[in-house]
């Protein structure tokens, strides 16, 4: 009895002692200092330093030899009216400007105004954080509508006919008001019978706009897509996938994070973190760039995985009715035009 017990202590030690052997090994083996690399395949594997170089011939655009500077401290939105004047919204005040740069007018606001539309009638839908206000084309109050409570952080506005559609990143949703103010519907709420997901909105950057075809498109920045909905809420279709390495794709924890509708109904799209603007077809697939992170930064810029990783402000982009695109640079507070490169 007591020889077996004695084996049985013996097979304990030599198996503690290899257990230790292990381990040491592994700690000689352990890289600390990330040298070695992931382990990985070079399949796996992607430089940095390139993900904000562009190829030249996917380039379709060119921009403005020199940029509108907006006086703006704190810029966050930019929209255009129909005649072209360029509106841009920041430092509780709208400013009014023409095409060469030159203001036209401002609008005082009692606050921090976070976006806004010009409809077909000039009059100005205004979005703060937690309400809408409406002004008239020469900048006179003419409405202030319901707060949308303490969660509320409005993003984006778009009016089409006698429809005005808000997008909320704090609650995750798109209201539906009509033009006075009524609120008419929710869009976007998560509701499996009608496979609907919800939007997925890390940071308050959350956009929308109106097709030629009329349904109501919007950015599901954290899943990667942009989404097309009836006014009554049904989700038709959606397109745009994620990759951190292709182009053709939206890149780090929350992209698209702003969008604008071309003439021929391709996309206009904005990317923060690696900053890019791009150009969709209708359907969706890739076309080319309109400019990249060196051209409007004049840095690579970086990819942000999660929101913290990327605390400025987001790029806002607008077109006009002669296609040329806006770019709001909310960091330098300037606006840059872009118009298509003919082809030879």
């Amino acid at each position: 009895m007591n020889k077996r017990l004695g084996t049985t202590n013996i097979k304990i030690l030599v198996a503690v002692f290899v257990a230790i052997a292990i381990a040491v090994i592994a700690l000689i083996r352990l890289d600390t200092t990330g040298k070695k690399g992931s382990g990985l395949g070079k399949e796996f594997t992607y430089d940095l330093k390139n993900l904000g170089k562009i190829d030249p011939n996917l380039i379709l655009y060119k921009g403005s030899v020199r940029a509108i500077s907006t006086g703006f401290t704190n810029s966050r939105a930019i929209a255009l009216d129909s005649k072209g004047i360029i509106y841009i919204a920041g430092d509780k005040v709208i400013r009014k400007f023409a095409e060469a740069g030159n203001l036209l007018g401002e609008t005082h606001v009692a606050d921090m105004p976070m976006c806004l539309t010009i409809a077909n009638d000039d009059k100005m839908y205004i979005g703060f954080k937690d309400h809408v206000e409406v002004y008239d084309g020469q900048g006179k109050p003419l409405a202030t509508w319901e707060n949308l409570g303490n969660d509320a952080v409005l993003t984006s506005i778009a009016v089409s006919n006698n429809d005005v559609f808000v997008a909320d990143a704090g609650n995750r949703i798109v209201y539906r008001f009509n033009t006075t103010g009524k609120l008419i519907n929710r869009i976007g709420g998560k509701d499996k019978d009608k496979n609907i997901p919800g939007f997925f909105v890390p940071s308050p950057h959350f956009d929308l706009a109106v097709g030629h075809d009329g349904l109501l498109r919007v950015a599901n920045p954290g899943n990667h897509r942009i989404e097309a909905y009836t006014s009554e809420g049904d989700l038709e279709f959606s397109w745009g996938k994620f990759s951190n390495v292709n182009i053709n794709s939206f890149c780090g924890c929350c992209n698209p994070v702003n969008f604008a509708i071309l003439a021929d109904e391709s996309f206009v799209t904005c990317e923060k973190g690696l900053i890019r603007v791009k150009i969709y077809d209708r359907d969706g697939s890739f076309a080319g760039v309109v400019a990249g992170s060196k051209q409007l930064t004049g840095k690579a810029g970086r990819i942000c995985n999660i929101p913290a990783e990327c605390q400025s402000r987001a790029f806002d982009v607008a077109v006009d009715a002669h296609d040329r695109i806006f770019v709001l640079d909310t960091t330098k507070n300037i606006v840059r035009i872009f118009t298509k490169i003919k082809e030879e």
